[in-house]
């Protein structure tokens, strides 16, 4: 993991083309502003878990022999 310092309105580059900016600090909370390419899926990280539980849920057994009985 790289671990860096910014303060209020500085940035990171990440790959080019992803702009991550401190927007704002108040107490123990950062407000980060992300740009970035529309083709780039951006989550919160407890969404992103949610979704790959979800998928994996999607891929049992049953579910698969119940979209195989669909074709």
């Amino acid at each position: 993991m790289l671990a860096l310092s910014r303060k209020k309105n500085e940035a990171l580059i990440l790959n080019n083309d992803i702009e991550i900016t401190v927007l704002e600090i108040k107490g123990d909370q950062v407000k980060l502003g992300i740009t970035a390419p529309k083709s780039v899926s951006i989550y919160r990280k407890e969404v992103y878990i949610q979704i790959q539980e979800a998928n994996k849920a999607a891929m049992t057994a049953e579910n698969v022999d119940a979209l195989k009985d669909l074709f």
